[in-house]
């Protein structure tokens, strides 16, 4: 799709003792922040070597620096685009729903399954269980202005939470622990690594195949006791990790903040 340039503010001082590019750069960078939707397509660089009267060279030293802040990314065969700002996945047992209200984001949830099943090899072993012994799934597709954000995959004992699949999915799963069968979460661990998306992983988060993700792996405790193992998938494109770090001994770091259910 062609955007045409010339609704973009501003003019290029030849007499400034200011680098024509970076000039440049601020012009496009207030007009992409402050006019521009996230995700929309920017001017072409010959569009903007016209409207600026400069060298493609100058323009793309200016694209190139703006791809750099991130505010700028190019899609090979596509052109230039505004960047999609990405969302901090910071580290705490919150829910999912207030925190991307709090960002000023509509969240909402697909339930993908929620049944009972024989724990898989895997299962078992992340939850320190026996192979086969039910387990409660809990499958959904996270949502944030009705863009796919996230595929969480949540286990649980089955014995915990006896009946739990009679009154059909839970709007919030670790309220209903809390409210209903008196498990608090009250610390956790997690796995972080990057992956790349399989196809169906890919289907659901509308990306390409292949795609970089970050997968987390969570351990919940109550006590001393693992009651929750999740599976989650991130679009790498919305998300970027944010982790505090403190000194022995010093004070305190402010608190860890990440999606939950």
């Amino acid at each position: 799709m062609s955007v045409s340039s010339a609704a973009i503010e501003g003019e290029i001082d030849v007499s400034s003792s200011t680098a024509k590019h970076v000039q440049l750069r601020d012009i496009l960078r207030r007009h992409a922040q402050e006019r521009c939707e996230p995700g929309g397509a920017f001017p072409s660089e010959r569009d903007l070597t016209e409207r600026f009267g400069v060298a493609r060279m100058t323009v793309r030293q200016a694209i190139d620096s703006l791809v750099a802040e991130q505010v700028l990314e190019r899609i090979v065969g596509l052109g230039t685009f505004v960047r999609q700002p990405k969302l901090d996945l910071q580290v705490k047992l919150t829910s999912y729903s207030e925190e991307m209200q709090r960002r000023g984001m509509v969240p909402d949830a697909r339930v993908l399954s929620f049944e009972q099943i024989g724990a898989t090899p895997l299962v078992a072993r992340e939850l320190q269980i026996e192979e086969g012994q039910p387990v409660v799934r809990f499958r959904r597709q996270l949502l944030a202005d009705a863009e796919p954000m996230s595929v969480d995959e949540n286990f649980i004992p089955a014995q915990r939470v006896p009946g739990i699949l009679d009154e059909g999915p839970p709007s919030s799963l670790y309220n209903v622990l809390s409210e209903r069968y008196g498990l608090i979460m009250e610390w956790g661990e997690d796995t972080i690594e990057a992956t790349a998306a399989q196809p169906s992983i890919a289907r659901l988060l509308n990306v390409d195949i292949g795609s970089p993700l970050l997968k987390i792996q969570r351990h919940a405790y109550v006590s001393k006791t693992m009651v929750d193992f999740s599976i989650s998938y991130y679009r790498a494109d919305r998300y970027k990790l944010w982790v505090p770090l403190q000194r022995p001994g010093g004070r305190a770091p402010r608190s860890y903040n990440v999606k939950r259910y």
